[in-house]
């Protein structure tokens, strides 16, 4: 059989379209020639989820996103999804959107479940959003962001108090405190400077000093034997004290000044030859008056002692 020249060229033609229509849907990620599923989501809203974005397992691109519109008469969307793999989908796993890059490339993960039954084509999906990595930044720096305005209010007030302190007066008491602080270091390094001539003056007689102190530590050292004698003596007295009757001799001390005392009450009474002469003065008198007598007859013997003294030698 003879195949006409215009026959080649439509045979061709064809094969050239469906080419074209395999190659179109393999670039698309859409496999003519395999098993295809479709299932289903319902999410409240995409942000940001197109058509043909990928369908992943694991990380792996099992499918894409075939198709989404509302529901009708409900403000939910329904995504379509087909699976080119033959993996088994258990009917508990959740179809969950997340953010493939920093850019806001969204796909759909299906996240498998554990449940012995399977999903079926048609099937839909458990669905979820993952917050993305704007929404996940904006929930921790909102916290931030709220204790910063705190924050910079309290300097505010802070500032404001400070200004309100710190006027005219304030500062000008505030500069003299700090001359006057400035003045007593410089008479304190003045102090020291004097300190340091002064021993560098006496330099010699600090050593002196030393000196003396190392020969009495020496002496004491050189001594130490004769220290230890005189404590022992001490000790001993101590001791020797201690075991003398020592409480007898001072109750016969106390005796004797009660006598002593009894004694000076008596003469002081009048009491007794001691105290006639102490307290009566007619006494005394006739005493001295007797006394004087006495030197008189003694002076007049002297004078005269042929009147009282006769001798005779036969």
């Amino acid at each position: 059989m003879k195949f006409t020249r215009e026959f080649k060229v439509g045979l061709i033609f064809l094969a050239a379209i469906a080419l074209f229509i395999w190659g179109f849907n393999f670039l698309k990620g859409t496999n003519l020639f395999s098993k295809t599923r479709y299932f289903y989501a319902v999410y409240d809203k995409v942000d940001g989820l197109e058509k043909s974005n990928k369908v992943l397992v694991n990380g792996l691109r099992i499918g894409q996103v075939q198709d989404m519109d509302f529901i009708v008469g409900s403000p939910k969307i329904i995504v379509e999804m087909y699976i080119k793999s033959d993996i088994e989908i258990p009917d508990n796993s959740v179809a969950k959107i997340f953010a493939t890059d920093l850019l806001g490339s969204k796909a759909v993960e299906i996240v498998m479940g554990d449940s012995p039954v399977y999903l079926v084509d048609g099937d839909t999906l458990i669905s979820s959003l993952e917050s993305s990595l704007k929404d996940q930044l904006t929930e921790e720096v909102e916290p931030l962001k709220r204790k910063a305005i705190v924050l910079i209010n309290s300097i505010d007030s802070v500032m404001a108090v400070i200004q309100s302190i710190f006027n005219e007066n304030t500062r000008q008491n505030l500069a003299s405190t700090i001359e006057n602080i400035r003045n007593t270091l410089r008479n304190a390094e003045s102090v020291s400077a004097n300190i340091d001539t002064i021993l560098n003056n006496e330099k010699s007689r600090v050593g002196a000093i030393l000196a003396n102190l190392e020969s009495i530590s020496h002496n004491l050292d050189g001594n130490n034997e004769k220290i230890n004698n005189i404590l022992t003596n001490f000790e001993t007295l101590s001791d020797s004290l201690a075991s003398s009757d020592l409480s007898k001799t001072v109750r016969e001390a106390g005796v004797a000044i009660n006598n002593l005392k009894e004694i000076s009450d008596k003469i002081n009474r009048g009491e007794g030859t001691i105290g006639q002469l102490f307290t009566n003065d007619t006494l005394y008198y006739n005493l001295e008056k007797s006394t004087s007598s006495l030197d008189k007859l003694l002076e007049d013997i002297r004078l005269n002692p042929k009147r009282y003294v006769k001798l005779s030698l036969f």
